[in-house]
């Protein structure tokens, strides 16, 4: 299973286990201000912040919070003001890790991270001392139950697709971002239910950790995304199924 894939599916558990609804609530709501800020507030001519509402939906949030974040954005309301970083390192093992932070305090945020890295066993680095190993992708999981191969091949490739893989368990759909929502719709309209969607950064190679060092950067993750002023995180860890 690729490095991406099962920190997504880590993730994924993880957060139906502990329903953190609070700091996921924060940080979409943060994603959808800077969005239409960024590109005005109707979601349909702003691709980002329709993906923003769209998330939103789909953890359940109530749309007058939706709603607010999209007019603080827009300045109808009163709001933060957010500037977005990115911060690069190296966890435990040599693992390649990004973290994309949204905050309204830099100062704060880059001292934050560095002591996560630091106390984690790995170290911050340099701008783009490690954003070189990935590339922006739209990314789906599809469990193997839920379409045949050839079927999903069709479609996926037809709506836009640039790759569709075999991951064991699951396919992967790999997508340019630009071609994210047809596909996304393409896969809607044949009914086929897909684990996680999203446009994210993939990495183009893998470091294979285990014992100590898999904990590790599992834990340092999580102590990442956990920060109020990360929004997401990225690792090119594999990490071995049976830790999971």
């Amino acid at each position: 299973m690729s490095g991406h894939n099962k920190w997504s599916t880590i993730k994924h558990k993880k957060g139906a286990a502990d329903a953190r609804r609070g700091k996921i609530f924060t940080k979409l709501i943060k994603e959808i201000t800077v969005a239409a800020k960024m590109g005005g507030g109707d979601p349909a001519a702003n691709p980002r912040l329709r993906s923003a509402v769209l998330a939103a939906k789909a953890e359940n949030m109530p749309k007058d919070n939706v709603e607010r974040a999209i007019k603080k954005g827009t300045g109808e309301l009163e709001g933060v003001t957010y500037e977005e970083i990115t911060y690069e390192g190296y966890g435990p093992g040599g693992a390649a890790v990004l973290v994309e932070v949204m905050t309204d305090n830099k100062n704060r945020a880059v001292a934050d991270i560095r002591h996560i890295f630091s106390k984690s066993g790995g170290n911050m680095g340099e701008n783009g001392c490690v954003s070189w190993m990935f590339k922006k992708k739209g990314y789906f999981s599809i469990d193997k139950k839920a379409a045949e191969e050839d079927k999903l091949m069709e479609i996926a490739l037809e709506a836009g697709a640039e790759d569709v893989r075999d991951d064991g368990d699951a396919f992967e759909v790999i997508t340019a971002p630009d071609d994210f929502e047809a596909v996304k719709k393409a896969l809607d309209a044949a009914l086929i239910k897909y684990e996680d969607a999203e446009v994210t950064m993939l990495p183009q190679n893998t470091v294979s950790l285990q014992g100590k060092e898999a904990e590790q950067i599992m834990r340092l993750m999580e102590i990442l995304e956990d920060n109020d002023d990360v929004q997401k995180a990225y690792t090119n860890a594999d990490i071995p199924d049976d830790m999971m």
